[in-house]
């Protein structure tokens, strides 16, 4: 195990940090300190070759120009608010609409969690490398109530888990739905989509949508529709799904995660088992890729689906939707999500 950390710059004259953390077994990840970006995550393949499977930039400038959340954190909630407003405890809140196509609230604005300059600290405890990035969202952020006192711990350790951790504080009661947005292709990042991946999500239930990417407020089976990914399946090429995945509500461990879904690619044997504390998993297929040009890592060109999403968090539009697990975190109340990406030879 062991780190190392370098500037990749500076935005808004405050110096942005490239952390490398490196497993010692074959993985390395590195995080910058803007937007608590995945920049880079190496994974070998069956026969010890690493690639970087994880769509994103070589430089700083393209991130902070604009782009789809490769690998940031979105915040203060992730995913859509509908027509970007919410009651709470009597009082409405507006917020910014800044999805275009659909008018929503989308993953905490235009100025969200990804585009600020996070601090950050190391630790090490047993078998695990911990960089701990915080960020204080003032009052009025974005248009939420209350401060709010964030911590995402990233941790790699010695068996190629790669924990996604948050705690956060709040002095008034607000809304919070927090989110690791990386984009994983295991073929390794480049001209090529995740077409041949085999997909498995552990969810009985999906949550349906309006055209306008907002749950209607049902939750159905998923036995007989096309997001019935339950003993898995092949992807195609450019197959279209942006959906939330109600997850099963119970641990399949001591450890208190449940299984979310399961990532296999045949042709390099890199596989990837994602387990959560979150009651749901968004499913993106980066469809919308082809929306723009994004030249990314090696100067390779992101086509439509060229990463997929496996975004662990709670449901969208819960401010909304009283019967969906609650997002509202209580002044003085300690809010917790913990993720892990398990890599391994499959």
């Amino acid at each position: 195990m062991k780190f190392s950390i370098q500037q990749w710059g500076t935005v808004r004259e405050q110096p942005v940090m490239a952390i490398t953390l490196s497993s010692g077994a074959g993985v390395e990840v590195t995080v910058l300190t803007y937007g608590c970006i995945v920049q880079s995550l190496l994974v070998p393949d069956r026969n010890g070759k690493p690639a970087d499977v994880v769509l994103g930039f070589d430089t700083l400038a393209p991130y902070v120009a604009g782009h789809p959340k490769f690998g940031a954190v979105c915040g203060r909630y992730a995913n859509r608010i509908h027509e970007g407003r919410f009651s709470l405890n009597g009082k409405t809140y507006t917020l910014e609409r800044n999805e275009a196509a659909t008018g929503q609230h989308l993953h905490g604005g235009s100025k969200g969690f990804d585009k600020v300059v996070w601090g950050y600290g190391l630790e090490e405890s047993a078998d695990t490398l911990w960089l701990n990035l915080y960020h204080t969202s003032p009052d009025g952020d974005a248009g939420y109530p209350g401060r709010v006192d964030v911590v995402h711990s990233v941790g790699l350790d010695a068996h190629n888990r790669l924990w996604f951790n948050f705690r956060a504080v709040a002095d008034a009661d607000t809304v919070l739905n927090l989110v690791n947005h990386s984009y994983f292709n295991l073929a390794g990042v480049g001209e090529r989509t995740v077409a041949g991946h085999d997909l498995r999500i552990a969810a009985d239930l999906f949550t349906p949508l309006y055209d306008t990417l907002i749950p209607t407020g049902a939750v159905q089976p998923v036995e007989g529709t096309p997001f019935d990914f339950r003993t898995g399946r092949t992807l195609g090429e450019k197959e279209i799904y942006d959906v939330n995945f109600p997850l099963r509500n119970q641990s399949d461990s001591a450890d208190g995660l449940t299984l979310a879904a399961e990532l296999h690619h045949p042709a390099s044997g890199r596989a990837m088992r994602v387990r959560t504390s979150q009651p749901g998993v968004q499913f993106y297929t980066g469809f919308k890729l082809d929306q723009k040009t994004w030249i990314g890592k090696g100067g390779a060109h992101y086509p439509a689906c060229a990463g997929l999403c496996l975004e662990t968090q709670h449901f969208p539009d819960s401010p909304n939707q009283p019967h969906f697990p609650t997002t509202t975190l209580k002044a003085g109340s300690l809010w917790e999500a913990r993720t892990v990406h398990e890599f391994y030879v499959g």
